[in-house]
C-alpha cells in the first residue's frame, strides 16, 4: 500500500489530502484531508515564508489526524503565476529501427537540451504533446512502432528560480519534504478533463480566489498554460469599496448573492466600513450590476488570453471552467455568453473512494489533481521536476521511474550510442510479484 500526500497552496485555502494506493489491485481511496486558511500568499506568490509554513503545517496535520498515517514526503502545486510555457522539438536516430523507451527518453531529452529556457528559469516539467515517426505525423505514442527517426516536440513548463527557492524553504519550514512539483493548471486538468475532451481539443480555466489559471489539451497533451491576476476575491473588494462596508459583509453577500435574489429583497442591511455597529442599507440591484461588472471584465480577460494562445481554432470540445469561482450564482451561463457559441461547462473533481463531502466542489480539483499525478494518471510520459524521466504504459498496475543518462548530441544524431536505465522507484520491498515484473520488463529492454 502506498501512501500520498497532496498539498495545494492558494491565495485563500491551503488544502492537504492523504490518499492511499493499492499498487496491486489500482485502488485508490481518500483517508485524509485538511484545510487552513492561507497566510503570506499573494496572487499565488509566497510574500511571507512563515505564514505560509504555518499554514501548510496546519493542514498537513489536520489531514494526518484524519488518516492515522505519517508522511514526511508531498506532491505540491506550483501557480501558474511562477511559470511559462515553451515549446521545442527534439530529433534522434533510432538503432535496430525498432522505437523503445530509450529511444522516447532520448528525443525528449533532446528537445529539453535544445530548448531556449531565460536564464532566470529552470525547468519544472517536459511533456510530450506529439509525436513523428520518418514521414509519419500525429502519432500519439510511438512506442514499439518501426522507424529510423523520431521526432518529438514537447511543452517545457519552466519556473522561476527564485519563486522555486521560495517554495522549497517554505515546505521544508512547514516540516515537510518535497517528492514532487507540478503545474497547478495540469493538475486540474487531471481532475476535471475527460479524454476525449483532451483529444478534441479542450481549455480548462481554474479561477481561484486571486489567480485564475488557463490550460490548452490538445491532442491529449497539455499544450499551453497561461494565468491572470484576477479572481474572486475581486468580487469582494468591489463590493467592499463600492458599497463603502467591511470586507467580511461583502463577502458575506458574494457568498450568499444567489439566497438573496431567491430571497427577493430589494435592499439588504450591511455595516458600515470603519463603523461595522453603524448600519445601511444596500439596494440588490446595485449589488447585482458590481458582481455582474467584475464577472463581465474576468471573462472578457480570459477569452482574449485563450485567443492570444493561438490555439484557439483547435479547442473542439470547448471550455472547461473550475474553482471556487463557479460556485458563483450562474457562473456557466455568463461564461458562455462570452465565449462565442463553445461548449462551457463546470468541472467538478472526478470521483476517487472515500471522497470527502466537502471536495466534491470545483474549488479542490487541483489537490485531488495532484493525487492523481501521484499514482501517474493520465501520464505516458514526462520529466519531472526532479528531472527523472517517467512512464506508465507497461502494465496498468505498475509505475516505471527511468533516470536516464543523456549524451549530448545535435541533429545529426549518432547512429549507435549507448543509454542505461538506471533506477526504477516507487516499488514497495514486500512486492514480490511486482519486482518480479519490473525486472522481467528491463530484460526485455536489455
Amino acid at each position: 500500500m502506498k501512501n500520498i500526500l497532496a498539498i495545494d497552496i492558494g491565495s485563500f485555502k491551503t488544502a492537504a489530502v492523504i490518499a492511499n494506493y493499492d499498487e496491486t489491485t489500482s485502488e485508490l481511496s481518500i483517508s485524509g484531508v485538511g484545510i487552513s486558511k492561507s497566510k503570506g500568499i499573494k496572487r499565488g506568490s509566497i510574500v511571507n515564508i512563515d505564514n505560509a509554513a504555518k499554514s501548510i503545517k496546519q493542514a498537513y496535520l489536520d489531514a494526518k489526524r484524519v488518516a492515522g498515517v505519517e508522511i514526511k514526503k508531498a506532491i505540491i502545486n506550483v501557480s501558474t503565476t511562477y511559470t511559462k510555457s515553451i515549446i521545442s522539438y527534439g530529433i534522434v536516430n533510432i538503432p535496430g529501427n525498432e522505437i523503445k523507451i530509450k529511444e522516447i527518453n532520448r528525443a525528449i531529452h533532446m528537445a529539453l537540451h535544445n530548448a531556449n529556457i531565460p536564464k532566470d528559469y529552470q525547468m519544472l516539467q517536459a511533456v510530450p504533446v506529439g509525436f513523428k515517426v520518418d514521414d509519419m505525423n500525429d502519432i500519439e505514442d510511438p512506442l514499439g512502432m518501426s522507424g529510423s527517426r523520431l521526432e518529438v516536440t514537447v511543452h517545457i513548463i519552466v519556473i522561476q528560480k527564485s519563486g522555486l527557492d521560495n517554495i522549497k524553504k517554505t515546505v521544508r519550514q512547514a516540516g515537510l519534504e518535497i517528492e514532487s512539483l507540478v503545474s497547478s493548471i495540469y493538475a486540474s486538468g487531471l481532475s476535471v478533463l475527460k479524454d476525449d475532451e483532451k483529444e478534441l481539443g479542450v481549455c480548462v480555466i481554474d479561477i481561484g480566489a486571486t489567480t485564475s489559471d488557463l490550460g490548452i489539451f490538445i491532442n491529449k497533451a497539455l499544450r499551453y498554460t497561461d494565468t491572470l491576476g484576477v479572481g474572486s476575491h475581486h468580487i469582494t473588494n468591489d463590493l467592499s469599496i463600492a458599497l463603502h462596508t467591511p470586507l467580511a459583509d461583502a463577502e458575506y453577500i458574494k457568498l450568499n448573492f444567489e439566497k438573496l435574489i431567491k430571497d427577493g429583497e430589494d435592499l439588504i442591511e450591511i455595516s458600515v466600513i470603519g463603523n461595522e455597529k453603524e448600519k445601511q442599507k444596500a439596494s440588490l440591484e446595485a449589488v447585482t450590476q458590481i458582481i455582474s461588472a467584475r464577472i463581465e471584465e474576468t471573462f472578457l480577460l480570459l477569452k482574449k488570453e485563450m485567443e492570444e494562445s493561438g490555439l484557439k481554432n483547435k479547442i473542439g470540445a470547448g471550455i472547461v471552467i473550475t474553482g471556487g469561482f463557479t460556485n458563483f450564482y450562474n457562473a456557466k451561463e455568463i461564461a458562455s455568453e462570452f465565449f462565442e457559441g463553445m461548449p462551457v461547462r463546470i468541472g467538478y473533481p472526478r470521483e476517487i473512494n472515500g471522497l470527502f463531502e466537502n471536495l466534491k466542489k470545483p474549488e479542490f480539483v487541483c489537490v485531488l489533481g495532484l493525487i492523481l499525478y501521484g499514482i501517474r494518471e493520465g501520464v505516458n510520459y514526462e520529466i519531472d521536476s526532479n528531472n527523472r524521466f517517467i512512464t506508465k504504459i507497461i502494465d496498468d498496475k505498475v509505475e516505471e521511474t527511468i533516470t536516464p543518462t543523456f549524451e549530448d548530441e545535435t541533429n545529426n544524431v549518432k547512429k549507435e550510442e549507448k543509454e542505461e536505465l538506471t533506477s526504477i522507484v516507487s516499488t514497495q520491498k514486500n512486492e514480490a510479484g511486482l519486482i518480479q515484473k519490473i525486472k522481467t520488463w528491463l530484460g526485455n529492454l536489455f
